[in-house]
């Protein structure tokens, strides 16, 4: 049995030509941000991205002609949450309300980087904030 365009009924569409190949190359560039955002470590490993493929059809009134839209749309894993914790003050100079990160865990703690300098809790080294300090005092005038 054959249309009015004298085809036999069998469709002879390749998915891999369909848009002159537009749907394929898609397709390849969406599995590749798929591999990087699972490759990502900063994303969850074990959630599932996936991948859809839309091919809407929409013939004309004879049933002739038929419109297509191809379309692609990934879904990611989102990054994951990352903590820390602020300091929050007030600069007795400036007056001004500043934060900073806490590096050590506790307030007012030291501690020791990997390369094992001793750091304040913002991180800063222990041997910078006390020449500051030595700085800062020495302007004190000494009266007797």
């Amino acid at each position: 049995m054959s249309n009015v365009l004298g085809l036999e009924p069998k469709t002879e569409v390749n998915l891999n030509e369909l848009a002159n190949g537009a749907l394929l190359e898609r397709v390849n560039n969406d599995l590749q941000k798929i591999m990087e955002n699972i490759y990502d470590p900063n994303t969850d490993a074990t959630k599932a991205r996936k991948l859809n493929i839309t091919i809407s059809l929409t013939p004309d009134k004879n049933r002739e002609v038929i419109a297509t839209d191809i379309n692609t749309k990934i879904t990611l894993a989102s990054s994951v949450s990352v903590s820390t914790t602020m300091l929050l003050g007030k600069d007795t100079q400036t007056g001004k309300v500043v934060g900073r990160e806490l590096a050590s865990g506790a307030k007012g703690q030291t501690y020791f980087d990997a390369s094992g300098v001793i750091r304040n809790d913002e991180g800063k080294p222990i041997e910078e904030v006390e020449a500051e300090n030595t700085t800062e005092t020495s302007k004190i005038a000494r009266f007797k």
